[in-house]
């Protein structure tokens, strides 16, 4: 994120577009646009990207996207899709760029040999529909492709999903049911299949996900709103037995209602919200989720990284986690359009919850001896699972130790609860730096730097194996990684936490 200039806010922004100013420069017209146009469109001053085949003019845009300008500049003239997604994939573009809109990309023709088509078509009806991204899977991918069956009794809907895996469990299997609405999504790797209808008959709130992690099978299991026959399980959607890149499926959200509100320090709260009763869903460790609102009749979405409700002080075995519901650490702005509406949001009204995203895998942990987290503010967030995970599951584990960086002693979060744990688990040392202290703070001061880096991250014996994650805002995460890469730690052993 970069500093905007005073009036370049997204509240600001959205007043732009809904002034009625022309930002195409096209007087409301829309156009097709080919390669070469879009080309000529590169510049700071005049700037067209294309988004999965729609053109916008962001030259409007620049002075109030967070990232900066040099970041919209890298697909000026082209189809920044791959990069969009790579950044922003949860950002809803069609709603905030909405007014910049040129056109749709003139579709180049193909002209493809008869016998070609004819066996791509044949190869596509034996696929069931089933394309991963553009191309069509091979024979092995195929013996891969999970699958699904259903069966019912009088009272149940038992739907069974074959997911071809050894070590299936709760976190990679995510089921909604809503209004007759079925969505179940089993997660691969980097990989998705979904199962997806809309039911031929009402069923109740209260849905079972039985996973046999050995073989792999995945059941889900409703109960008929009414004890009568179903001659099909429903309609299927377009999206339905799909096996695709996870990249490639469009977020999908769920209501969850907001039930508790606490204080953590003057200006973060600890949010709980309950999922709803048809929902199952477990953010793992590492992982963030979005929440979605509209503001001002925007779409504005946001990247969360869920916590425990408290820092287990017994680690004696793995902590039973509430699979209802989702805790949330928010840093409330005073000048955050998203954060005050967070803020504002009473209890008992619903915010919406996307599916878990991010790329960190509990594997990165499990061999480490050394572990070393460095977070600033609510860069914490995301060391909170974590910690509890490797103190209660790394057998190999030596050593952790978070290094916290805040501005004022006021802005720690959960100190006691820190300065508890480390008196009782020996594994585990914190230590606060602060940026701005009081005259009376004895404790370390300052910001990240090598120096401070190279007296706090040493590992425990010459070859240990050592993992650090860091967390906090894009400069500091920015720096840290390249101070811990002067320090001589390679980038296998560095995992650096961006929404």
């Amino acid at each position: 994120q970069v500093p905007l200039k005073p009036g370049r806010s997204l509240m600001d922004w959205i007043r732009l577009t809904k002034s009625g100013k022309d930002l195409t420069g096209l007087k409301g017209r829309l156009i097709e646009v080919t390669e070469d146009e879009l080309a000529k469109h590169n510049k700071k001053e005049d700037c067209w990207i294309c988004i999965r085949g729609f053109v916008y003019n962001v030259t409007p845009y620049m002075e109030y996207h967070p990232g900066g300008e040099d970041e919209l500049m890298k697909a000026a003239g082209t189809d920044g899709t791959d990069l969009f997604d790579q950044v922003h994939r949860w950002v809803n573009y069609e709603s905030m760029l909405k007014e910049c809109l040129v056109g749709r990309m003139a579709v180049k023709p193909i002209a493809a040999p008869k016998e070609i088509s004819s066996t791509l078509s044949e190869e596509k009806k034996q696929l069931n529909g089933m394309l991963s991204g553009k191309k069509v899977l091979s024979a092995s991918a195929k013996d891969l492709t999970p699958s699904y069956d259903w069966f019912q009794t009088d009272s149940l809907i038992t739907i069974v999903i074959y997911t071809k895996q050894k070590d299936m469990n709760a976190e990679l299997v995510i089921v909604d049911c809503q209004d007759k609405q079925l969505r179940g999504e089993i997660i691969v790797d980097d990989h998705s299949y979904l199962v997806e209808f809309d039911l031929d008959h009402a069923v109740q709130e209260d849905m079972a996900v039985n996973i046999a992690e050995k073989i792999g099978k995945v059941e889900i299991i409703l109960k008929k709103k009414d004890n009568i026959h179903w001659k099909m399980l429903g309609q299927p959607s377009e999206s339905h037995n799909t096996f695709i890149k996870r990249t490639d499926r469009g977020l999908f959200y769920r209501k969850c209602k907001l039930v508790s509100k606490t204080d953590v320090t003057h200006d973060t709260k600890l949010l709980c919200l309950m999922l709803p009763r048809s929902t199952h869903l477990r953010v793992p460790t590492g992982q963030h989720v979005y929440l979605k609102q509209i503001i001002a009749g925007t779409e504005v979405v946001k990247p969360y990284t869920p916590v425990l409700p408290f820092l287990p002080l017994d680690f004696k075995e793995p902590s039973g986690h509430d699979a209802a519901h989702i805790y949330l650490m928010v840093k409330i702005y005073s000048c955050g359009l998203f954060t005050q509406a967070l803020d504002q949001l009473q209890i008992g009204g619903y915010i919406s919850v996307s599916g878990p995203e991010g790329n960190f895998k509990k594997s990165q942990v499990q061999t480490s001896e050394d572990l070393f987290l460095l977070a600033a503010g609510t860069g914490f967030t995301p060391m909170v699972k974590l910690l509890n995970f490797a103190l209660t599951e790394v057998s190999c584990l030596r050593t952790a130790k978070l290094i916290f960086f805040n501005k004022t002693e006021d802005d720690i979060l959960w100190r006691n609860q820190l300065e508890q744990l480390a008196l009782k688990d020996e594994r585990f040392e914190v230590q606060f730096i602060l940026s701005q202290p009081t005259k009376g703070w004895v404790g370390k001061q300052g910001k990240i730097s090598s120096s401070l880096l190279s007296e706090f991250v040493k590992r425990s014996r010459k070859d240990s194996k050592v993992l650090i994650c860091i967390c906090g805002p894009t400069p500091f995460t920015e720096q840290g990684v390249q101070y811990l890469k002067s320090l001589g730690y390679c980038q296998e052993e560095i995992h650096a936490f961006t929404a």
